[in-house]
């Protein structure tokens, strides 16, 4: 199973309109809820939106996308709930 790009970052500029956080359209981000999204365009997906990134927005997914695949939270969700405790 490919664990969805979100990062818990979840605005979109408003001239791409990609999410500051994943670089995915709203559009994307729809089909990545449809439980009939196949894995491939997943994986395609994900190599798609990684090149709509470079430097520090790219290194950063990249740093808190790995984390939540080892740890199923992104870093910037797991910071807000330490903040709250």
């Amino acid at each position: 199973m490919i664990v969805s790009p979100c990062i818990s970052i979840c605005k979109n500029d408003p001239v791409t309109g990609y999410c500051y956080g994943c670089a995915r359209s709203l559009d994307e981000v729809k089909i990545w809820k449809n439980e009939n999204t196949s894995e491939d365009w997943k994986k395609n997906n994900l190599n798609e939106i990684q090149k709509r990134m470079n430097g520090w927005q790219l290194e950063s997914f990249k740093e808190s996308y790995n984390h939540k695949i080892k740890n199923g939270i992104s870093l910037f969700k797991k910071k807000k709930l330490n903040e709250q405790k």
